[in-house]
C-alpha cells in the first residue's frame, strides 16, 4: 500500500513517542501557533481550535499530507492548569490539585492538507488527585521533570503515584494524543490499520 506523507504537527517528545506505537512512518514540524485562550473560551473549545490551528499551521509545507494537531488543556473548576515551566508553579498547581478532580480535554484534529477535509475530536479525561503533602509534592519535583507536562504530573511516569484514579475512553489522551481516536481518523483517510 502506498501510505500518504503523515505529518505530527508537534515537538512533543510525548505525542512523537505515542505515534510511533502505530508502525507508521511520519515526520514531525513545529506548529508555531499561539496557544493563548479566546476570552470566555471553555477549555475544550480551546483544546479543540487549537489542535485544527496546530495542523492548519503547517499546510503550506506539506501540501500532500495527513497533518496531526493535538492540544490539551486542564482545568479544574474555573481555573486552567497549563504547563508550570518553573518548579514553583509546579509546586503551586500541585498544592492546588491536591484532593481535588481535574479534567484535562485532549483535542485532536487530523486534517488532509489535499483535500482540505479535516476530522476534529476531543477526549476529557478526568482525573482524581491524592491528598499530597507539601513533603510528597517535593519529592516528587525532586526525582521527576514535570515543568512541561499540564497540571505538573506525568501520569506516564512518577506522576501516577500522585493519583487517586483516572477515567477515559482513550488511555492515551492524557499523555497528550488519543490513539484509539487517531485511529479511527486515519483509517476514515484510508489507511489500513494494524
Amino acid at each position: 500500500m502506498n501510505f500518504p506523507r503523515l505529518v505530527l504537527a508537534s515537538t512533543s517528545p510525548y505525542r512523537r513517542e505515542l505515534l510511533g506505537r502505530l508502525h507508521l512512518p511520519f515526520e514531525t514540524c513545529s506548529p508555531e501557533t499561539d496557544e493563548t485562550p479566546l476570552p470566555g473560551e471553555a477549555p475544550a473549545a480551546t483544546a479543540q481550535r487549537l489542535s485544527l490551528a496546530k495542523a492548519q499551521a503547517v499546510v503550506e509545507r506539506y501540501p500532500d499530507a495527513l497533518i496531526i494537531g493535538s492540544d490539551q488543556v486542564a482545568y479544574c473548576g474555573d481555573q486552567r492548569f497549563g504547563k508550570p515551566g518553573s518548579r514553583d508553579n509546579a509546586r503551586r498547581q500541585l498544592r492546588e490539585l491536591s484532593g481535588k478532580t481535574a479534567i484535562f480535554h485532549t483535542g485532536l484534529c487530523l486534517l488532509n492538507s489535499a483535500s482540505g477535509r479535516h476530522h476534529l475530536r476531543g477526549v476529557a479525561t478526568e482525573v482524581r488527585f491524592r491528598e499530597l503533602s507539601d513533603a510528597e509534592i517535593e519529592r516528587y519535583l525532586d526525582k521527576e521533570d514535570a515543568l512541561n507536562c499540564s497540571g505538573s504530573a506525568r501520569a506516564e511516569g512518577l506522576g501516577i503515584s500522585l493519583l487517586e484514579w483516572m477515567k477515559s475512553d482513550d488511555p492515551t489522551a492524557l499523555i497528550g494524543l488519543p490513539l484509539i481516536a487517531l485511529c479511527e481518523m486515519l483509517r476514515a483517510e484510508g489507511l489500513e490499520l494494524p
